[in-house]
């Protein structure tokens, strides 16, 4: 199974030297590490086109997390800010016109989050949204429960919650993370006006002839 997310999560795939760092390659060869046994869980960026066949193929499950862009390239920019290897030092304004002009090294947002979006009816995908987790997370886990065809009590399920719901409130806290990065919102304490206005008109036109709607703020 392929757990799919932009951008930060690691992929735990065996790495290739030649491959450039970011969500068309992520600096990631798509051959899982032999050591790992079946089933096995692995975290990427790739986006679906440059996924193993065998997930083209509907031999293997992928769950896909999309989050609203504003929120997420908030979080990004701190996420590059926190990282030496990174180092990045520039304004939040100056990367929030990179990440719209799809000039970041993870590439474009949008057309990784479209290319999942068209294959959501795939019987072997599941395309999850973060804020619906953050609306109702026992649904959620119920979703995964059954997408994976894990069978769990009533107690079971009650208690896995709670453990999310404890990580969940662990990534929204501010004092873990800068400026609480999991809250959903977050975009707007940074976002001017004359900001907000620029995303919308170029998510509009980026995304126009996609159905797929985010929720802004809870």
């Amino acid at each position: 199974m392929a757990c799919g997310c932009r951008p930060s999560a690691a992929g735990r795939w065996r790495r290739s030297p030649t491959s450039r760092c970011g969500p068309a390659t992520c600096g990631l060869s798509p051959t899982p590490s032999p050591e790992l046994t079946s089933p096995r869980l692995i975290k990427s960026h790739l986006p679906y086109r440059f996924l193993p066949s065998d997930l083209h193929n509907g031999d293997s499950k992928v769950i896909y997390m999309a989050r609203n862009p504003k929120d997420l390239v908030v979080s990004y920019y701190q996420f590059h800010r926190s990282l030496r290897t990174m180092s990045y030092r520039g304004t939040f304004q100056e990367f929030c016109r990179r990440f719209m002009n799809d000039k970041l090294g993870y590439g474009s947002w949008f057309e990784h989050v479209q290319e999942f979006w068209e294959h959501r009816m795939d019987s072997n995908v599941l395309f999850l949204k973060y804020e619906d987790m953050h609306r109702d997370l026992v649904t959620m886990v119920e979703q995964l429960a059954r997408f994976l065809g894990v069978s769990c009590d009533k107690a079971q399920l009650e208690a896995l919650t709670e453990h999310c719901h404890q990580l969940v409130d662990q990534c929204c806290n501010a004092e873990a993370l800068p400026v609480g990065r999991g809250r959903v919102g977050l975009w707007k304490d940074i976002f001017t006006v004359s900001m907000n206005e620029k995303f919308d008109l170029v998510y509009k036109q980026k995304m126009g002839k996609c159905d797929l709607t985010f929720d802004f703020y809870l």
